[in-house]
């Protein structure tokens, strides 16, 4: 079965630096490139790279890199019918700075993904019907959030959100709506306001999660594994051991391999792990789209780490 993806395309500016700048400060970088980026795409890149059918409901600005964007995600297998062309601003643009260890810094400036509204819950509300689930995140105006996750439950379709970029709270009438939250320790931290760095301290954030309407808690934690909970049972799946280039989508490639195994009718904590493996892999290469893993290399690496 299919999947949608409704949310934000940007084009990726990135730096990369010994560390990263403290406020005020100018640090000489080493290397810069342009890659194809933004939450909902590369989630739609995550998930077509996998072999699952994905649309994707966006939009792309006249005003810079809207053919750009719209080739990278057909060339990946991204069904794009449904990409808007807004002819009064520019495409989203998100401005990276990536570390020597891997972490990084993100700027985004919204562009056309801030005028998603209800043309493109419309379109949303017609393809939803017989999907196996939407992928939603924060990249958008969060009145949009709200209202596709509504026709998602309306057409019993299964809400994914990845409460990303951080936001330090969430409009108590979404919570009801998402079938899986997914946020990392930072975005778990703002949500309920306490922080959120190792297993017991996932599991208390996950609790508060389920007490707002979620019905699955899945709390992120890097390199430290993933904290998972609903209403019938609890887990912890450790993280998978990888040499760490660039985190940029690696939470994106951990929606994505989340939502393949789910639509592969695999386990809770199967689809948790896949979701693990996913992300590991594409920590270990630069860029957002570029680094994200395709099915063999996602087969392989599964299959090796399980066996040994």
């Amino acid at each position: 079965m299919s999947i949608i993806v409704f949310g934000s395309i940007n084009i990726d500016l990135v730096a990369t630096a010994p560390r990263l700048p403290i406020a005020g400060e100018t640090l000489l970088g080493k290397n810069f490139f342009k890659a194809p980026g933004g939450k909902g795409a590369n989630q739609a890149v995550a998930l077509t790279k996998l072999g699952i059918p994905t649309d994707i409901i966006g939009r792309v600005g006249t005003q810079g890199f809207s053919e750009e964007l719209i080739n990278y995600l057909q060339a990946a297998g991204v069904k794009t019918d449904n990409i808007f062309l807004d002819e009064t601003v520019s495409s989203g643009v998100a401005i990276i700075t990536v570390d020597d260890k891997g972490e990084n810094q993100i700027v985004v400036i919204s562009g056309a993904n801030g005028r998603i509204g209800g043309e493109d819950v419309e379109r949303l509300s017609r393809l939803l019907p017989g999907k196996q689930a939407l992928l939603l995140q924060l990249e958008i105006p969060i009145s949009s959030v709200i209202a596709a996750a509504q026709a998602a439950q309306k057409a019993g379709v299964k809400v994914i959100l990845d409460p990303a970029p951080a936001q330090t709270e969430l409009p108590e009438e979404l919570y009801p709506l998402v079938d899986i939250l997914t946020p990392n320790e930072v975005e778990a931290a703002q949500l309920v306001g306490f922080p959120v760095t190792d297993e017991e301290s996932a599991r208390k954030a996950a609790a508060v999660l389920l007490q707002k309407g979620v019905k699955c808690a899945i709390v992120k934690l890097g390199a430290k594994g993933v904290y998972c909970s609903t209403s019938s049972e609890s887990f912890f799946t450790p993280a998978f051991s990888v040499e760490t280039v660039d985190t940029t989508a690696a939470g994106d490639a951990f929606s994505g391999g989340l939502a393949a195994g789910l639509s592969q009718g695999l386990s809770l904590r199967q689809t948790v792990v896949w979701g693990a493996a996913a992300g590991a892999l594409s920590a270990t290469k630069s860029g957002a789209q570029p680094s994200l893993p395709d099915k063999i290399t996602f087969d392989k690496f599964l299959q090796e780490r399980l066996r040994s």
